[in-house]
């Protein structure tokens, strides 16, 4: 099943998109990435995804303003949000917005793959 589902990873830091993508298609995925999230707006316009995994803290747009255009132009794709910040608030605000996991950093290998595979069986 994995095979068809298509992930777009999107954080402004290069290393971290490059390891998300490495490990994803390890696991059989499918997986582009966008370094904004203007960027992953034009990616989304052009293609299909069924995930979008966001880092919160990104320059020009910020992971909540990604996440209210996808869940408002894109209803079906499922939200992962990723920080490095784990204020209550931020977890709550990022839920309430329509994001079907959080996930904070420093996150495990393991974590990752069963996180992407809940919220795909959510959406």
């Amino acid at each position: 099943m994995k095979e068809g589902v298509k992930i777009l990873v999107v954080d402004d830091e290069k290393v971290l998109r490059d390891l998300l993508k490495q490990l994803l298609e390890a696991e059989g995925y499918q997986v582009k990435t966008a370094g904004s999230g203007p960027e992953a707006l034009e990616l989304l316009a052009k293609e299909n995804f069924d995930l979008v995994i966001s880092d919160v803290k990104m320059p020009r747009m910020d992971g909540f303003e990604l996440l209210k255009r996808i869940k408002a132009q894109y209803p079906d794709i499922g939200v992962i949000m990723v920080t490095g910040y784990s204020e209550a608030y931020t977890m709550k605000d990022a839920l309430m917005l329509g994001a079907d996991e959080y996930i904070t950093k420093p996150f495990k290998i393991n974590e990752i793959s069963l996180i992407v595979e809940r919220a795909y069986w959510r959406i």
